[in-house]
């Protein structure tokens, strides 16, 4: 099947569009407005182009940049086209490797067009609308945690200088209690969207059987887990979920002579990685297999960090085991892993 590949930088206000037909150069198609009433003017030149081509398959590869691409990438499916979200940092390492140096709108469009040529990219799929509505709340949540968290250390360092008086102290008291009224309500809203869907408990139930995952962390893995699933079409490997989270080993050996520690590749979204460290540390004080299979590392040898690095990886490969297969978690069939 003939496949006619469009890479497209996305920005705020503008995409830049590049295609690439078998047996022929990646080219610059133009520039298009990031529009919704534009985007018909696109489709019309893409079609176009293709029919040109005798091309069957258009496949549209976008950069994520933010969520400028989301309403493009919805357009493009409705059209019965293929998309692929690639990873922007795996984007810019095949770059490096190939001798890609320049930067502008026009060379970034025609380097997602010979990357999505050259390379076997999965393709997107939107979340299940009550699992995207989910997300949108999980997302403000973080935004809202980490504005609190800039502001409290602002209290603090000026408390500190013994400085935390008049208007500047005043200002920051209120922005820290709009920000906790914000933060509390948007709690309240994601439980009671939760309460909403009747699927989306039952799934949190099933997951916070598994150790180290309770009600705060439950949503967020979650969401993660319906990411994989769309990605792979639910068949996904244990392997490839902790490569996509970057909690993968990366050792780092030359020859005889050169051994350092191994660490993870943190090609993911650091944030999730955070809350598996975290609840590994929580997961780990109870009477539980999480905890049987920590003690087993640390007493076979393995640094502390180490173990407890693996062992939020285990977390993630339990979670994925119960979600694919909707099933209860086993803690015999875990104690035997």
């Amino acid at each position: 099947m003939s496949v006619f590949t469009v890479g497209i930088d996305v920005s705020l206000q503008t995409l830049a569009v590049g295609i690439k037909a078998p047996g022929s150069a990646p080219t610059f198609l133009g520039s298009f407005p990031n529009d919704p009433a534009h985007f018909e003017q696109l489709a019309s030149a893409l079609r176009e182009q293709a029919q040109q081509h005798q091309v069957t398959v258009i496949h549209l590869v976008l950069e994520p940049t933010g969520g400028y691409e989301q309403l493009l990438a919805h357009f493009a499916l409705r059209q019965g086209w293929r998309v692929s979200l690639p990873n922007p940092k795996h984007v810019r390492d095949w770059a490096k490797g190939v001798g890609i140096r320049a930067k502008t709108d026009r060379q970034d469009a025609l380097k997602l067009t010979r990357y999505g040529a050259e390379q076997e990219l999965p393709s997107w799929a939107p979340l299940p609308e009550n699992v995207a509505a989910l997300n949108t709340l999980l997302e403000r949540r973080n935004d809202l945690v980490g504005m609190l968290r800039q502001e409290e250390n602002r209290r603090h360092a000026l408390q500190a200088r013994e400085e935390y008086h008049g208007p500047a102290a005043q200002s920051l008291e209120k922005s820290i209690a709009w920000l906790q009224q914000a933060l509390a309500e948007i709690d309240a809203a994601t439980r009671e969207h939760i309460d909403q869907h009747p699927e989306l408990q039952e799934q949190l139930r099933r997951l916070r059987q598994v150790p180290g995952v309770g009600e705060r962390n439950a949503p967020f893995l979650l969401v993660l887990l319906f990411r994989w699933g769309a990605l792979t079409d639910y068949q996904g490997s244990s392997k490839g979920l902790t490569a996509y989270v970057g909690l993968d080993p990366q050792p780092f050996e030359s020859g005889s002579s050169v051994r350092k520690p191994s660490t993870t590749s943190r090609q993911g979204d650091p944030t999730l990685r955070s809350l598996l460290f975290m609840s590994a540390l929580g997961g780990i004080r109870g009477d539980n297999a999480l905890r049987a299979f920590y003690q087993r590392l640390v007493e076979g040898g393995k640094r502390k960090k180490v173990a407890l690095v693996a062992t939020a990886r285990k977390i993630l490969i339990w979670s994925w085991a119960v979600f694919r297969d909707q099933t209860s978690f086993d803690p015999k069939l875990a104690g035997a892993a």
